[in-house]
């Protein structure tokens, strides 16, 4: 669907070049000698790649309907991980290439969004925040504490994180999926 430049907001889908793109910024722009210009901020909705347009407004702009969905993860088989959509309770299938790095922290039953457009699945993200229990790691010593190290451990979903020496096995810890780093201990 075409629309004009005036149509145009935050989070806007549209497609360009065969590929879509989300509205992250937009500008309306009235210089003081000819038409109204609109400069935009555009995130691709695959690669995370950002693109600066602007548009005159004679342009006419090919809009995309993007969905935000909660998805329930269930199991995966091989590279295909499969959902439930909590609206409708319908399976959905997700190749771990849209998930992306975040996988390692995917737990069983927990809840993502994602962006579709039509059937199919654009990105999948994960909680910010996530409970770990940690299955493997090496004893701290007593004392090390004070240089404030860190070491290897091993949490439920398999995934490798720093965390402070003081950790031991069959703590819960808090793990920031954006970055893949220790936040704190939990009770």
């Amino acid at each position: 669907m075409l629309i004009s430049i005036n149509d145009v907001t935050s989070g806007t889908g549209l497609k360009i070049d065969g590929k879509i793109w989300v509205v992250i910024e937009f500008q309306h722009v009235k210089p003081g000698k000819g038409a109204a210009i609109l400069r935009t901020k555009l995130r691709n909705i695959k690669t995370g790649a950002v693109l600066e347009r602007t548009y005159r407004t004679a342009d006419k702009l090919e809009s995309v309907d993007l969905d935000e969905k909660k998805f329930q993860y269930l199991y995966n088989s091989g590279d295909t991980y499969h959902f439930m959509d909590m609206t409708n309770y319908e399976e959905v299938q997700v190749l771990k290439d849209v998930i992306g790095d975040q996988v390692k922290f995917l737990k069983d039953h927990a809840e993502v969004m994602a962006t579709c457009h039509e059937h199919d699945v654009l990105t999948v993200s994960l909680p910010t925040f996530i409970h770990a229990e940690i299955i493997h790691t090496e004893p701290g010593f007593k004392g090390d504490t004070a240089t404030g190290g860190t070491k290897p451990g091993t949490i439920d979903t398999g995934a490798v994180v720093q965390v402070p020496l003081f950790v031991n096995i069959g703590d819960k810890v808090k793990i920031d999926t954006r970055t893949g780093s220790y936040v704190e201990r939990v009770k």
